[in-house]
Order: C-alpha cells, then structure tokens, then sequence
C-alpha cells in the first residue's frame, strides 16, 4: 500500500483490537490445532490438518493486511478538525433527500470502517464524494444506478 490512509481514532482502535486478538487468541489456537492434527499421523489424507493449515494462512494473511494498514494510518480525530463548516473526512453530516424530505446522519469514515447500519459512509462511496468540501445548504447531486438522488447538507458537525 502507498500513501497515507485516513481512519479516524474509533476506526482504527477497533483495527489494533482485532490485530491483538488475532496474534494472542487465533494465532496460538491454529498452531495448537496444526499440532494436535499433526500428532494424528499420515498428512496426505488428513483433513484437519490442511484445513487448519489453511485457517492458518487466512490468519497470518489477515495479520499482514492489518499490519501494513496501521502502518499506513493517518489517524484524524474529528474532534480536532476545524474546517469551518465544511463536510470534510470525520465530519457527522445531516442531509435531507430534497424529494422525500427524510433527513439521516452519516460519518464520513475510511474504508475500513465504514458501516451503513451505524451511519458511517466510506470516503471513496459516491454519497461521501459528493458532499466532501460543501456546507450547509448545500445541495450535492449523487449518481446512483437508481438515478440522481439531491441531499441538501442541513448540519456538519466535527464529533
């Protein structure tokens, strides 16, 4: 990976955790697992062990990626960010769909912690794209494959 990628603090606390717990849980389980499955004998025809073999590559796969990503992280904190009003990465914005008039709320997160359930949107989707560098009221046109959605920006806050 080359260049800096933006997580902000939540998203990459929950990066670390899961790097932890692959190393000090999952990583010691597989090499039990291989060992036990070892002890069995003739490795040609036993299935546990080229599964677990397997689980074990996924794992140190994993491990890498999330390495490299943390490595690569720049980490912005909302909370800190002063972009006069503007949807900028972090930024909690409040938009209204100008035909149905139903507002939501979404962060503009990177991608890895992006979660439509949670009201975090990735940078990179279209919705984020549109919005990045606009203030309140507003409007930012979406392209979507159900055609042009309109979303006027109603609030930005930096939380």
């Amino acid at each position: 990976m080359n260049g800096k990628i933006p997580i902000t603090i939540v998203g990459v606390e929950k990066l670390r955790a899961e790097l932890q717990e692959l190393k000090s849980v999952r990583r010691p389980a597989i090499v039990n697992a291989i060992a036990e499955a070892r002890a069995h004998g003739d490795l040609a025809e036993n299935a546990e062990y080229h599964a677990d073999k397997e689980r074990q590559s996924f794992v140190e796969g994993r491990i890498a990626e999330l390495e490299s990503k943390l490595a690569n992280a720049q980490i912005i904190d909302p909370g800190q960010i002063h972009a006069d009003g503007r949807c900028v990465f972090g930024a909690t914005v409040e938009l209204e769909d100008t035909n149905s008039g139903d507002t939501v709320t979404y962060q503009i997160v990177g991608d890895d912690e992006a979660d439509i359930k949670q009201g975090k949107i990735s940078i990179s989707s279209p919705l984020a794209r549109a919005l990045i560098g606009r203030s309140p009221g507003d409007v930012a046109e979406v392209r979507a494959p159900g055609g042009v959605h309109e979303y006027e920006i109603l609030d930005v806050k930096y939380v």
